[in-house]
């Protein structure tokens, strides 16, 4: 039997190479630009599988022009950027990599709330612009993070271990989801149960870990934001198009919240010209998970997922498990 023909639209790390080499002939991605379109289909279509990024779309087109496709194994937790639907009536298994970036994203979304209520930024700015005058009483003052309250925004894997890290602060968590969380999670994690509205109004911090749906589109707005405190700051490492970024500039301009620790965009990668001009908030280009140990895990994650289908097994993670019939 020929091994299976792979496209992998990034070089990968060694480890998840080592797994594909070996039993795939896999044609790696090696320029440091992102594909284009154009060069995307035309190399991914005589393929059987594909290792994708979130910056590929697996759509109607893609898959008409791959016709021998069966597996598109992302390289991500979320996978808006592919048309399961699609997929699923064309036979072809989607995959993602769960549960592996939950620590370390939690992580950097209290690297972004510290950062941003310390005003980190501005001040690393000003050390490197050689026109720091010294120590002064009122220089940079920030708002404290010990004793405040955290609002959750999506109490799934990565929301409860943001909550979790809360504790070593002495904070009230609070948060909103679709689904409660059971009695014993709250009890575990000290975290009470609200609907939006109470949470906007009552947390000092509200960090979003919804995944991006038709339901969750824009899901912080205009009027979202003028609910929440002005001495509140709002992070983001969910998906860019969650928070409605032209709202956020507007709110943060106007004074409605006091800042904002962003690592998602709404048009990666470009990034709203109004945030860039503020000091207020943190920008970062898409990097929660980016530790090497966890994205070198989410390589081998999805390197996993294609060995496993061309094994005849059920992938470990598949999205669709419908199109394995």
């Amino acid at each position: 039997m020929s091994r299976p023909s792979i496209l992998a639209t990034h070089p990968l790390f060694p480890e998840a190479r080592t797994l594909l080499d070996a039993h795939c002939d896999v044609e790696y991605w090696q320029k440091e630009d992102r594909p284009s379109r154009a060069e995307f289909l035309k190399q991914v279509a005589p393929k059987d599988g594909v290792v994708c990024l979130l910056t590929e779309k697996i759509d109607k087109e893609m898959l008409a022009a791959a016709p021998k496709l069966r597996i598109a194994a992302n390289v991500a937790v979320g996978y808006d950027n592919i048309s399961v639907p699609d997929c699923t009536s064309r036979k072809v298994v989607v995959t993602n990599t769960p549960g592996v970036l939950d620590e370390t994203t939690a992580d950097f979304a209290w690297t972004l709330l510290m950062c941003t209520a310390r005003r980190v930024g501005e001040g690393e700015a000003l050390c490197r612009s050689g026109s720091w005058a010294g120590w002064n009483l009122d220089q940079l003052c920030g708002g404290d993070v010990w004793g405040k309250t955290l609002g959750v925004i999506g109490f799934g894997r990565i929301g409860r271990a943001v909550a979790r890290r809360s504790r070593g602060f002495g904070m009230k968590v609070i948060y909103t989801d679709a689904i409660r969380a059971s009695e014993a999670v709250e009890k575990e994690l000290g975290a009470k149960y609200v609907d939006m509205d109470i949470l906007l109004a009552s947390a000092d911090f509200v960090s979003v870990h919804v995944p991006m749906m038709a339901g969750t589109h824009h899901l912080i707005n205009a009027e979202r934001l003028k609910k929440m405190k002005r001495t509140a700051y709002l992070i983001n490492t969910a998906r860019g198009p969650v928070v409605d970024n032209e709202a956020l500039y507007q709110a943060l301009k106007a004074g409605t919240i006091a800042g904002a620790g962003i690592d998602v965009h709404e048009q990666e990668p470009k990034i709203h010209p109004g945030l860039v001009s503020l000091k207020k908030v943190v920008l970062t280009p898409h990097i929660a998970s980016a530790s090497i140990e966890t994205r070198t895990r989410m390589a081998c994650i999805a390197a996993e997922n294609v060995l496993a289908f061309f094994e005849g097994q059920r992938p470990p993670n598949v999205v669709n498990p419908e199109a394995l019939g």
